[in-house]
């Protein structure tokens, strides 16, 4: 009966119209559109062999035990919008809970559960601010004024390899420390020293890393606990994947694209997160060697911590992107590959901008040195 009810419960969602970020990425309570308001029922049906069945008429021990916990966190936010009995269902804090935990096992911390409950809607704000891929906003746009500089971040880091969790990890990094600020932004997850195992196969001298790109994914979640804000840095798969011919190490980078100060080098930059493979002590996979954060401009320089907090915390403020984890690997690498190219191209604008000041000077040289000559045979 239940596996019934699930199919057309699923078969309602599809044709639901009601697009579920409009309860996934809001961060704050807001009036329903009049798209959500036209599909929000009291009740909702499903047709099956001709006869109409009332989703009323189930219980909602049977709905919320059965039904919705199988849900992922966009279909729960569709399955909000489907009738009132769901939305009320659906907004119960103990399912976002879950929710956030199996997507995130690093949340699965005395020290994480604290800081996501002081979230507007605890758990449920928490999954809508860091789920979405981040847009680049506009540069005039969002100035980080409301919530004041951060005094720590607090990053929640996850790497699955073929949907299998192979690290997880929790850092705090302050953030009010003239050496933070004054020094290249960089969180490294591990000491020099330390290797964690893995059961991600090392690749042989023909492979491409292809496999890896597509079975690796990452996420990399900062988290402002005073301002309760939270976004993803990461481009949810590799934007590349490499191997180093000397060595052996498996360099697997990810990014996300933020916007900066309009009309300088940081006018967009990349949050670059490496992670690098290296053979292990024994038999059964490769041992995670680094999983680091950096800031960089479009010049390739490392920003500082000052200029890169300022960078994430308006981000943070700003607005978040709305796409479907099918699409957040090819959008992610996409952005990636845009910012590359106007890297390139700002680099060959500045190398003209060089060329032609090194031949004005080349030529007030020959210039300068032919009015010489003259000025010499006038004065013979």
């Amino acid at each position: 009966m239940y596996v019934r009810l699930l199919l057309s419960t699923h078969n309602v969602l599809a044709g639901n119209a009601c697009f579920p970020s409009k309860i996934l990425y809001k961060k704050h309570k807001a009036t329903k559109s009049s798209a959500c308001q036209k599909h929000m029922t009291t009740s909702c049906t499903v047709a099956e062999g001709g006869a109409t069945t009332t989703i009323a008429a189930i219980h909602p021990d049977i709905l919320g035990t059965h039904i919705l916990t199988r849900f992922d966190g966009p279909t729960l936010a569709s399955a909000a919008c489907t009738c009132a009995q769901f939305c009320a269902l659906a907004s119960r804090e103990e399912l976002w809970t879950n929710i956030c935990l199996s997507t995130w096992p690093s949340t699965d911390t005395a020290r994480m559960q604290k800081v996501i409950s002081t979230f507007p809607d605890g758990p449920r704000s928490f999954f809508s601010d860091s789920y979405p891929l981040l847009t680049v906003v506009d540069p005039t746009g969002v100035q980080p004024v409301s919530h004041g500089s951060p005094s720590e971040l607090i990053s929640a880091v996850d790497i699955f390899y073929r949907e299998e969790l192979v690290f997880s990890k929790v850092e705090e990094t302050e953030t009010e420390s003239g050496w933070f600020r004054c020094s290249p932004f960089r969180i490294d997850l591990l000491d020099p020293k330390d290797t964690v195992p893995t059961g991600v196969p090392q690749p042989d001298a023909k492979d491409t890393c292809g496999e890896l790109a597509d079975e690796l994914t990452l996420s990399w979640i900062v988290i402002d606990p005073v301002g309760r804000r939270a976004m993803n840095l990461s481009s949810h798969k590799p934007v590349s994947v490499q191997r180093h011919w000397l060595s052996g190490e498996v360099h697997a980078r990810f990014a996300a694209i933020l916007s900066g100060e309009r009309g300088s080098s940081s006018e967009l930059v990349r949050c670059g997160i490496v992670v690098t493979f290296g053979n292990g002590t024994h038999e059964g996979g490769m041992h995670v060697r680094e999983v680091s954060l950096q800031v960089e401009d479009m010049d390739g320089t490392n920003l500082n911590g000052k200029d890169s907090l300022w960078i994430l915390q308006k981000a943070l403020e700003g607005k978040k992107g709305r796409r479907i984890r099918k699409s957040l690997p090819e959008e992610g690498r996409r952005r990636h590959e845009e910012f590359l190219e106007m890297k390139r191209e700002r680099k060959e604008r500045k190398l003209r901008a060089e060329a032609t000041f090194d031949m004005l000077c080349v030529s007030f040289g020959i210039l300068s040195l032919a009015f010489l000559g003259l000025y010499i045979l006038w004065r013979l």
